[in-house]
Parts: structure tokens; sequence; C-alpha cells
């Protein structure tokens, strides 16, 4: 298996059978090297809504360390999706 490293996101190739299957609503298809993945793009937006909603109500609970972390993978799912868009552009 190779794997390329873009915008500090690994995409990694996915055996033919995989990259040629029809893709489901919502996802998104993105090229790598040998092959491409399939992202639920939509499904990676509500995890981060998740997580910013969660980092909301800990700020309000007083946990704002738990607060920080939860925005911090919310910006990095926010990071990863860009990613994805972006290497699907570029291609």
């Amino acid at each position: 298996m190779t794997a390329a490293m873009a915008g500090g996101v690994l995409f990694a190739a996915l055996p033919v059978a995989t990259a040629t299957a029809a893709p489901a609503a919502g996802l998104q298809s993105v090229a790598a090297r040998g092959g491409s993945i399939s992202v639920n793009i939509p499904k990676l937006r509500q995890q981060s809504a998740d997580l910013k909603a969660r980092a909301a109500r800990l700020d309000r609970d007083g946990a704002h360390a738990e607060a920080r972390r939860a925005r911090a993978e919310a910006a990095a799912i926010d990071r990863k999706i860009q990613a994805y868009l972006d290497a699907e552009e570029n291609m």
C-alpha cells in the first residue's frame, strides 16, 4: 500500500475493487497515488458540528480544557475536509 501526504492528511491508495465501487450518496471520491478513496463529507461535517456543540456545552459547564480539546478535534476535521476537497479539485 502506498501513501502520500497532502496538507497534513494521509491519503492511502486502496485496492482497485474499492476504487471502482459506485459512490454512495454523500460520498466524495478523492484520487490518490495508485487509486482513490471515498470520503463521506456530510458525515465529517456533522462530526465537526457535534464537537463544536459539545465544546460550547463544556464551556458553559466550566470544563474549559475539555472544550479546547473538542474545538481542536473539530478544527482538525475541518482541515481534513478542506484537504479532501482541495485534493479532488487539483486532480
